[in-house]
């Protein structure tokens, strides 16, 4: 039967319409304010399980002490794998070093480097003078100095983003505390009547979640094993410690790719070292990053994601596309979730198919 569109039908829509829109006006206006608060809640949510393994199968009784045992176990593990990572690489830099001023005394044919300097400023002293007097010199100043005040104000950002972790820290821990009641009780907000809907919504949320996290940390797993392969058979520096970040960065997808600016700098080293060139050498690194990247988007991903999400192979790929034009690199990252969860809204408030699946079980 047609339903016809009442003026109370219609004041309402616009209603709810514009209250949506003030909604992310003010979710966007604050977003700095937002934002750590998520983010706790997010790491909050991941670390979950871990509290209560601790203060259940542990028998540590007191939940703060649960949780900070739990803060202490995470930071450990992220210790260790940096001091898997790390030491590594500052070896490399050192071995980098010797190398260069190796490099450095052969083609000077002198070991007095700073001596060598010394000449030329005292051969050139009076085109230096000219050039610091004349106009191009202040000009090229006046166009550093604002250059100087934004490294200033990076800085100056660093410090407030380090209070902005320790006060996501803070709201993680308190989230924690109360996690039962907030995650239970948070429907309050709502009017009864409205209840149902969000219910069903956080628990369609909830599972999607839970299977994207599955899913992607699998994802990950398998990328650094196949790096961890890769590069050591090509016999590529920091072949393990390079596949375990490229692992841990593909955590967030296509994080990944940042991985090649080490890449890049062990490749310099290699063909130093060996005498190889380097274009060979880099080379056969991006021929396994090639490779991987083939075997995850064209294997990996649709199988794992597409059993844990219940998605086709091809919406998978469709739906990466879609959110990273619209929305770029964190289109990328929520594309998957996104997708299901737009999915699973459809198939219940308007196909209604979960109507069908119980008649069908009755």
């Amino acid at each position: 039967m047609e339903q016809k569109i009442t003026f109370d039908k219609l004041i309402r829509w616009i209603g709810i319409t514009l209250l949506i829109l003030t909604v992310l006006f003010m979710v966007n206006y604050l977003s700095n304010v937002l934002l750590p608060f998520f983010i706790a809640w997010l790491l909050a949510y991941l670390l979950y399980p871990i509290v209560k393994f601790v203060q259940f199968k542990m028998h540590v009784k007191i939940r703060a002490i649960a949780i900070i045992i739990t803060m202490i176990g995470v930071i450990g593990v992220i210790a260790g794998i940096m001091y898997l990572i790390i030491p590594p690489m500052i070896d490399q830099f050192a071995k980098l070093s010797d190398i260069l001023s190796n490099w450095a005394h052969h083609t000077a044919h002198t070991n007095n480097i700073t001596g060598l300097v010394q000449n030329w400023i005292q051969e050139n002293q009076g085109l230096i003078e000219n050039f610091l007097k004349s106009k191009d010199f202040s000009d090229t100043l006046k166009t550093a100095m604002p250059k100087v005040f934004a490294v200033v104000g990076q800085t100056a950002n660093v410090v407030i983003s380090i209070i902005a972790s320790l006060i996501t820290l803070l709201y993680m821990f308190f989230i924690l505390m109360d996690y039962e009641y907030l995650t239970s009780n948070w429907i309050r907000i709502f009017p009864k009547k409205n209840r149902p809907f969000w219910h069903e919504l956080a628990s369609d949320v909830e599972r999607e979640l839970n299977n994207y996290i599955r899913g992607q940390g699998v994802i990950a797993l398998i990328m650094g094993i196949l790096f961890c392969i890769g590069f050591t058979i090509i016999g590529f520096p920091m072949a393990i410690g390079l596949g375990i970040l490229i692992g841990i960065l593909d955590l967030v997808p296509y994080l990944h790719t940042f991985a090649l600016i080490p890449t890049a700098f062990l490749a310099v080293l290699k063909a130093a070292d060996t005498g190889q060139n380097f274009w060979m050498v880099f080379g056969s690194a991006v021929l396994v990053f090639c490779i991987v990247q083939i075997i995850i988007d064209m294997i990996v991903t649709p199988k794992v994601m597409g059993k844990a999400m219940g998605l086709n192979p091809a919406i998978l790929l469709l739906s990466l596309s879609v959110w990273g034009a619209i929305l770029g690199f964190i289109g990328l990252i929520i594309a998957l979730p996104l997708t299901t969860l737009i999915m699973a809204y459809w198939q219940r408030y308007v196909t209604k198919e979960h109507l069908d699946k119980e008649i069908e079980k009755k």
